[in-house]
């Protein structure tokens, strides 16, 4: 008679354990941001324009709503401005869009200035994969 083989398994379960025993607590670190609970697909159209924050591969931010939307935000400049659009337009989606090539600390940053000034949700702004040829 055949028997499965189980150690194989058991190894693989053990570093995954081991995984998620390391990365849990630096997952309880960071921004609050509200991810989704279903695979990525396109935002449904909402009436209200979002309030996209652009970061540059610099590390710059800048807000798509009111005067000198082409001119850098400094962080205090950002939390109020945004903070009071929040107030203004309540419920409006915020999104960040980050350069390819800016840091990750640079883009949590920002993500922590908009959680400061009062955003309940931030999301990412992603372009969808280029298809590959195979």
């Amino acid at each position: 008679m055949s028997e499965i083989n189980v150690v194989p398994y058991i190894d693989v379960m053990l570093v995954l354990l081991v995984i998620f025993m390391v990365t849990a607590p630096l997952l309880a670190q960071g921004v609050k941001v509200e991810l989704p609970q279903v695979a990525s697909e396109p935002l449904q159209g909402n009436t209200d324009e979002p309030l996209i924050v652009s970061v540059d591969a610099a590390g710059r931010a800048y807000l798509n709503y009111g005067e000198g939307e082409n001119a850098p935000l400094d962080g205090e400049t950002l939390v109020t401005r945004v903070g009071a659009l929040l107030r203004h337009r309540p419920g409006v989606e915020v999104l960040v869009k980050g350069d390819r090539s800016v840091s990750y600390g640079d883009v949590i940053r920002v993500m922590a200035l908009l959680q400061r000034a009062g955003a309940p949700s931030i999301g990412l702004i992603t372009l969808p994969p280029e298809p590959t040829e195979g």
